[in-house]
């Protein structure tokens, strides 16, 4: 689908691109995921997580500014660079006033991608981690990734969203443990995916029932992530 000059391999939670660095290069994943954040008030924001297939770095190329994210790869992670003469090649056919439209669009999106991480910002404490989860609907089990967690409960982006008030079992990969914590859980609220909210799409969910000794490595993994987002 799209020429590729180089491939890149990425560790887990290496750096790919930068917030505020400057760079024009486009890349679209090849395998594993990459995680797309921003930092605002010094805190970090995480805005999707992109899979096999999806394209990051386009508004640096199109609007020639800097970067407005950083990606960082989660798990083992292919990336193809796409072959820069070809999006010349492809972008120089457009006529002028196109690609001032163009341009426009990218700077207004960066706008509100900034407006939208600081209205997100909330009081309550949260830790802003991506961590791996699973979840069963009503077939099968969905894998999908956490943006944000406190103690009471997470955000699920994903685009299976189970009905409002739905309880169920969530099933949370936390990193050095051999096998995930489970915790029954109740849906509170959905966004689904739109064509003008740029937001992620998923589920925001309570925490009902866990053993004590999970409920006991959960809170010590919050503080953890507390602590650290402090530090930083």
């Amino acid at each position: 689908m799209y020429q590729i000059a180089s491939e890149e391999t990425y560790k887990d939670s290496q750096i790919i691109i930068e917030e505020g660095s400057s760079g024009n290069w486009v890349y679209v994943v090849l395998s594993g995921s990459v995680e797309i954040s921003k930092t605002i008030g010094g805190r970090k924001f995480i805005i999707t997580v992109l899979e096999p297939g999806e394209v990051f770095g386009e508004l640096g190329y199109l609007g020639a500014i800097k970067r407005t994210a950083t990606a960082r790869a989660i798990g083992e992670t292919t990336i193809g660079v796409i072959d820069r003469a070809f999006l010349d090649q492809e972008f120089n056919k457009l006529s002028g006033s196109f690609r001032s439209i163009l341009v426009a669009v990218v700077k207004r999106f960066r706008n509100l991608i900034d407006r939208t991480c600081e209205f997100s910002s909330r009081q309550d404490v949260r830790a802003l981690k991506t961590l791996t989860l699973t979840f069963k609907d009503r077939q099968s089990f969905v894998k999908a990734y956490t943006g944000n967690i406190s103690k009471g409960g997470l955000f699920i982006m994903t685009e299976h969203p189970l009905k409002e008030n739905e309880q169920f079992l969530l099933r949370l990969q936390l990193p050095g443990l051999p096998e995930p914590i489970k915790i029954t859980s109740e849906v509170l609220w959905v966004r689904e995916q739109s064509d003008t909210e740029k937001r992620p799409p998923g589920m925001g969910v309570k925490f009902s029932k866990m053993t004590k000794r999970d409920n006991q490595i959960l809170n010590h993994y919050f503080q953890t992530l507390i602590k650290g987002e402090e530090k930083d």
